[in-house]
């Protein structure tokens, strides 16, 4: 998605202009989100993201797509693997109330839609002894 989300901000007498941000953004912020949910073992990645992180950079919009902007709501879709032993409802239901949070306070922006797409169970790795 290359358009970017315009809200603009008006005062009573004056207009300061407008605030444009990028769906990018909004990914980050989801991902953040997404990954203090309890639960969460990690998010799906692509072969650029793995070449980025392999590189050192941190790449926090991973697995987070956002799928439509429209009218001041946004909708996005999350892809995740979780921990095995953790509900899988209980952890996509705090996924989407964290993120719609997340967006709403730090954006401003009302979210329509939060999909969960669980991809996998992570099991606990075997210690080498």
């Amino acid at each position: 998605m290359s358009e970017n989300f315009v809200l603009e901000i008006n005062e009573e007498k004056s207009s300061l202009g407008k605030i444009e941000i990028a769906p990018e953004v909004m990914e980050v912020i989801a991902g953040i989100a997404t990954t203090e949910v309890d639960g969460v073992a990690g998010m799906r990645g692509n072969f650029a993201a793995g070449v980025v992180e392999i590189l050192g950079r941190k790449n926090h919009g991973k697995g987070v797509k956002v799928i439509d902007v429209n009218n001041d709501k946004i909708k996005i879709d999350i892809y995740v693997k979780v921990k095995y032993g953790f509900s899988l409802p209980t952890v996509a239901e705090q996924i989407q109330n964290n993120v719609r949070q997340a967006i709403n306070t730090m954006t401003g922006v009302s979210v329509e839609e939060v999909n969960v797409h669980i991809e996998g169970i992570q099991f606990e790795q075997q210690k080498a002894e």
